[in-house]
């Protein structure tokens, strides 16, 4: 029978989360003795293993029936009824998981050899990156909540490491701790939401938790927050797990966290971006879906906050001009669609989004960290233009990866993006105000993403050689080593400075770009019928659904479902319906505005910043979010320890402490003085007491 003979090794499994730990343990404590060739060959054998092994397990559950592996592995404590566990859950969702994660962190791996060459912490890189797939994977893998809880915690902590890499830089100091304490936020709630499971379940294992969901959360249980507020139980729950997404992956208005996070190394923002800690939000909710089902208040609060990242977080990114910064908020925006799918009840959509987006996004920024070492760590698009001819790799995989992540039909961002934006259409239909809300913020946001794409490409490859005016004094080095400083210019036969000519990356960056590019073409029109619409590829055979088990919708709120039965026909037809859609003629009109403004009438920008200056300044001030959490949660913070320090040293060591103090000095001296060591004065007391005692005996008792 299918799933007898092809059972998943638990070896296997136990070989796929420890072989990138190992390469991250070689490779911090004896990197300096096996040196940077030592290093890097470690951690690359290490993530290559999981990566093979990874294909295998979903190889064994999608071609030969082998069945879904759901088994403790080690038990940290059992008190009383309580336990908690390290185990493994992996079906297909997972399974697709693990090759994402591990496919896309190898590729970062290799191109990390180009990409670092000159750093001195050449070996400490390698190591956290490596550290990072192992705690994503365990994440990733988890068969319960504690587990999931220190997968979470753990990419939290590396990429703290990561982005604050160059620890010398105040700017990135600044920006790891804010990624560090948002994500605290965040995972306040996160830590909420699972210990109320704790507390109703009366466990931590997910299959016990999802089979039992209806009867323990399912009836209308309600608890009282405050004095006459009643929250339904599995509302309750949803929105505190929601709020550890909303940290992770990057939603208002816990995203300010997220663009800062590119001053750390180009490979990690590719790392983190694209494959591992900003999915992690997403993949927990479409895990928690047979939770998230039980309450339609969560997932309307989760549709409007998806819609208001989608929308408003890619229009910062038309006013952006650091290269990197640009396709960070193009991750935001990302994320949002992905978790308008979630809220829509299109799980399996935001999971197939989440797969393509990892590819084209790590293509994106692997992109744009070549054309900074093209450009010798510039990464202003001002100060560059007309690069394709210098770089002609970088511009085609940038080309391919631009497309993809427009929602051009045939390429893999179309398939994933059309379908969420189909089922909001679809949920908005019935699904008032803010299901309408989302449909529009999605289908507004297809011209918004096609103009800051088209804008990059344009200033970054076309036009102008805008470079050749960078001169030797350029102060800003945007979070180069040392050493680039001093190799972003040079000197020439005469003595003259001047801007070193753009050059293509080496074959260690180049390649990985190329391998990203094939399934950014591709991998969308092979899987987008086996993975939402239960047929094979060609759309005519149907099949049992892809996350059958795994993804739990009710069936009312099936938008995937309705999305198959209105418009799917195969990969082929339903991308010529694309060129129909809505979403494809904004797409195009966001192309044709940013061809007309950055290739065809450069100075068009100039003129439309004065005539747009206003909503330009708020785009730039970012909403002004930042200003709010500095000044609002951090000036709060601020303000609440000087006051509870002046309550300290006042109230509580003035009064209490040293008043205390004073009291038992003024005491102990009037008592001192009594002390004069003549017996005849102890005498005199002693009668003078005994009187007392016989007055107050007298008075009270006769």
């Amino acid at each position: 029978m299918p799933g007898m003979e092809f059972a998943i090794s638990k070896s296997v499994l136990l070989a796929i989360v420890l072989a990138p730990l190992l390469g991250a343990v070689v490779a911090g404590l004896f990197g300096r003795k096996i040196g940077r060739v030592g290093a890097h060959s470690v951690t690359i054998l290490g993530v290559a293993a999981s990566c093979a092994l990874s294909c295998y397990v979903l190889w064994q559950l999608v071609g030969q029936g082998a069945a879904p592996f759901n088994e403790n592995i080690y038990t940290f404590f059992q008190v009383g009824a309580y336990d908690a566990h390290v185990g493994f859950m992996v079906d297909k969702l997972t399974a697709m998981m693990m090759v994402v994660v591990t496919f896309v962190s190898l590729l970062v791996h290799v191109y990390t050899i180009g990409y670092m060459a000159d750093d001195p912490g050449y070996q400490r890189f390698f190591s956290y990156i490596s550290l990072f797939t192992f705690s994503m994977l365990m994440l990733v893998m988890s068969n319960n909540f504690l587990q999931l809880f220190f997968g979470w915690e753990a990419v939290g902590l590396v990429s703290y490491l990561l982005i604050g890499f160059w620890f010398k830089r105040p700017s990135a100091i600044f920006a790891n701790l804010k990624a560090f304490l948002v994500n605290r936020v965040g995972d306040f709630g996160f830590l909420l939401g699972i210990a109320g499971v704790l507390y109703w379940f009366g466990t931590l294992d997910y299959a016990t938790v999802f089979a039992n969901a209806g009867d323990k959360i399912g009836g209308g249980q309600v608890v009282q927050i405050l004095a006459g507020q009643e929250w339904s139980v599995a509302t309750l729950i949803c929105i505190c797990l929601f709020i550890g997404a909303m940290g992770k992956s990057a939603q208002v208005p816990l995203h300010v966290w997220l663009p800062d996070s590119m001053e750390g190394p180009t490979p990690i923002s590719a790392l983190i971006h694209a494959a591992t800690m900003v999915t992690a939000g997403i993949f927990m909710v479409a895990r928690m879906s047979p939770l998230f089902e039980l309450s339609e208040t969560a997932l309307q609060f989760v549709l409007f906050i998806g819609a208001t990242t989608a929308f408003f977080t890619g229009l910062i990114g038309i006013v952006q001009n650091d290269i990197k910064r640009v396709v960070a908020y193009s991750t935001l925006s990302q994320l949002g669609y992905m978790t308008v799918a979630l809220g829509v009840s299109a799980y399996s959509a935001a999971v197939f989004h989440l797969m393509t987006h990892a590819f084209f996004k790590a293509l994106l920024f692997l992109a744009a960290g070549s054309v900074i070492i093209g450009m010798h760590h510039e990464q202003d698009m001002r100060r560059m233009g007309g690069l394709r001819k210098y770089m002609p790799i970088t511009f085609w995989t940038s080309l391919v990866g631009t497309l993809a992540l427009v929602g051009t039909p045939f390429f893999s961002g179309f398939y994933s993006k059309d379908t969420i934006i189909e089922a909001a259409h679809h949920a908005a239909e019935g699904g008032g105000w803010v299901g309408q809300y989302g449909y529009w913020a999605v289908l507004l946001g297809a011209f918004v993403t096609a103009f800051y794409s088209f804008r990059l490409l344009y200033m970054t490859f076309f036009g102008e050689e805008r470079f050749r005016d960078t001169h030797a004094g350029h102060e800003d080095v945007h979070g180069a080593p040392a050493d680039a400083v001093a190799q972003a210019h040079h000197v020439d036969d005469h003595g003259h400075h001047g801007p070193v000519e753009p050059h293509e990356s080496p074959w260690v960056v180049t390649l990985p770009l190329i391998l990203l590019a094939i399934p950014s073409i591709a991998i969308g029109f092979f899987t987008v019928g086996p993975m939402l619409f239960a047929t094979d590829w060609t759309g005519h055979h149907e099949q049992l659904p892809f996350f059958l088990g795994a993804i739990d919708v009710a069936a009312a709120r099936d938008s995937v479902m309705q999305v198959g039965e209105a418009v799917w026909h195969g990969p082929v037809a339903f991308a010529l319906h694309g060129f129909q859609a809505p979403a494809f003629w904004l797409a195009f009109a966001g192309f044709a505005l940013a061809t007309v403004m950055y290739w065809w009438k450069p100075g068009l920008p100039a003129k439309a910043a004065r005539i747009l200056a206003l909503p330009r300044k708020v785009l730039e001030n970012k909403y002004w979010a930042d200003d709010l959490w500095i000044g609002g949660l951090a000036g709060g913070g601020m303000l609440l320890a000087r006051g509870s320090r002046q309550v300290d040293s006042h109230l509580i060591d003035g009064v209490a402490v040293n008043g205390s103090a004073r009291l038992v000095e003024l005491f102990s001296g009037v008592l001192r003085r009594l002390q004069t060591g003549h017996l005849y004065h102890y005498a005199f007391a002693m009668i003078l007491g005994l009187i007392a005692l016989l007055a107050v005996l007298i008075r009270y008792w006769t």
